[in-house]
C-alpha cells in the first residue's frame, strides 16, 4: 500500500461515507479527513461517522479534523457548548480561563472521535478593516496574542485533541480575504520577525502538533508566490523557526489558489514547496490533488525521498498521540458534551465579561 495518501486531508459529502469515498480512503491510506457542518446532525451521528472513518484506517488511525474556534468559526453549533469569540473572551484577563475553554472543546471534540482541531489563530489583527480574522484572533499586538494562544494548546493537547497554529506567516494586517482572493501583506521580513512570527514562536515553544500555512503574498518572503506555494516561506519554518512537525495547508479549494492554479498543479506545487499535508473541502478536488501527486511521483517531480520525510513526520505525530485509538462508544457521548457544567461555567464567564463591560 502506498503512503502518499497520508499528505491528503479530504473533504467527504454528508453525514456517512458514501461507497466511493470510503473506497478511496482505504485503498489509498488518506491520512486524513476534515469535517464541516454538513456532516453533522448530533454528537452521536457524529461519532458514528468518525467510527466509519476510523474503520479504514492502516497502521494508525486518520487524523479527523474540524475548525473549531468558538464566536462565527464553528462546523458544529448545536448540541455543543457555546463558545464565545476569542476577542471576547480576552476581556476576562486570564490565560488560565482560556486553558479551561480549550478543555471543554477539546472534551467535547474528543468524545465524538475529533483528534484535530484546525485552532488556535495566531494572527495579530491590526488592519482595521480586516473582517476575515477580525474577532477570531486574540488581539491587536503580538504579546497578547501569544498570552492566549499557549493557552488554548495546552488545554487542547493536554485533553486528547491536537492543535494547530494558523495562518502562517500572519493574516492580521491585509484587509482581504482568501476565500476570495489572494491578500497581499506588504511587510519586511525584519517587521515581521518583530511582531507576525511571535505568537507562532510561541505556539513552537507549546509544542503545537500543526501549524497552518496561509494563502497569502508576502513581500517581506516572496513577492512572486503564495506561502502555501513557496519554498521560502516554509524554509523559514523549518530552518528559521525550528519547527519539526506538520505544516498543513489552507483549504486549497480557496480562490486565492484556485483563481491562478489548477487542482493537480496547486498540489504538486505545495508539496515540493514544503507542505506536509494538503486540505480540501470536497471530496472530488481531494481525488484529482490525489491523482496528480501520484503522477509527479511517477515521473519524479515530486522526489520519493521527500514523500518519506513527510509521511514519516506525520507518521511520528500518529504514533505519539494517537496510537491507543479505541472505537467511540455512542450511549457515553452525551455524557461529555454541552454539559450542565460546562453551560454554568460558561454562563459565568459571559457574566465576568458583562461586569468588565460595564465598569
Amino acid at each position: 500500500m502506498s503512503n502518499l495518501g497520508q499528505l491528503i486531508m479530504t473533504g467527504v459529502e454528508g453525514t456517512s461515507l458514501k461507497p466511493e469515498e470510503a473506497a478511496f480512503i482505504q485503498n489509498e491510506n488518506i491520512g486524513g479527513v476534515l469535517l464541516f457542518s454538513k456532516n453533522f446532525e448530533s454528537p452521536a451521528q457524529l461519532a458514528e461517522l468518525v467510527n466509519e472513518i476510523q474503520k479504514l484506517r492502516d497502521e494508525y488511525p486518520l487524523f479527523v479534523a474540524v475548525d473549531h474556534e468558538g464566536g462565527r468559526v464553528v462546523r458544529f453549533r448545536n448540541h455543543f457548548t457555546q463558545i464565545p469569540p476569542m476577542l471576547e473572551l480576552t476581556k476576562t484577563g486570564s490565560p488560565k480561563i482560556v486553558f479551561h475553554i480549550a478543555k471543554i472543546m477539546a472534551e467535547e471534540l474528543i468524545s465524538c472521535g475529533i483528534n484535530v482541531n484546525l485552532a488556535p489563530v495566531c494572527d495579530v489583527v491590526t488592519h482595521p478593516e480586516n473582517q476575515v480574522i477580525g474577532d477570531r484572533a486574540f488581539g491587536s499586538d503580538a504579546e497578547t496574542v501569544s498570552r492566549y494562544i499557549s493557552s488554548v494548546i495546552r488545554g487542547l493537547q493536554t485533553n486528547g485533541v491536537l492543535a494547530c497554529a494558523k495562518h502562517f506567516p500572519g493574516h492580521g494586517s491585509t484587509s482581504k480575504d482568501s476565500h476570495f482572493t489572494l491578500p497581499i501583506v506588504k511587510k519586511t521580513l525584519d517587521e515581521l520577525r518583530e511582531f507576525e512570527f511571535q505568537p507562532f514562536i510561541k505556539a513552537i515553544k507549546s509544542r503545537v502538533d500543526f501549524m497552518m500555512m496561509a494563502h497569502l503574498v508576502v513581500e517581506g518572503i516572496d513577492p512572486d508566490l503564495p506561502c502555501t506555494l513557496s519554498p521560502k516561506a516554509y524554509d523559514i519554518l523549518r530552518n528559521e523557526l525550528k519547527f519539526t512537525k506538520i505544516i498543513i495547508t489552507d483549504d486549497m479549494q480557496m480562490q486565492a489558489i484556485t483563481d491562478k492554479y489548477s487542482v493537480g498543479e496547486a498540489a504538486v506545487m505545495a508539496i515540493n514547496a514544503g507542505a506536509d499535508i494538503i486540505e480540501y473541502r470536497d471530496f472530488d478536488q481531494s481525488v484529482m490533488a490525489y491523482e496528480a501527486l501520484k503522477q509527479a511521483a511517477k515521473d519524479k517531480i515530486i522526489k520519493s525521498e521527500h514523500i518519506k520525510q513527510k509521511v514519516d513526520r506525520i507518521y511520528e505525530v500518529k504514533k505519539t498521540n494517537l496510537a491507543d485509538y479505541k472505537p467511540n462508544y455512542i450511549p457515553d457521548i452525551q455524557k461529555s458534551v454541552n454539559t450542565k457544567a460546562s453551560q454554568a461555567f460558561m454562563r459565568d464567564i459571559l457574566t465576568q465579561i458583562e461586569e468588565k463591560a460595564r465598569a
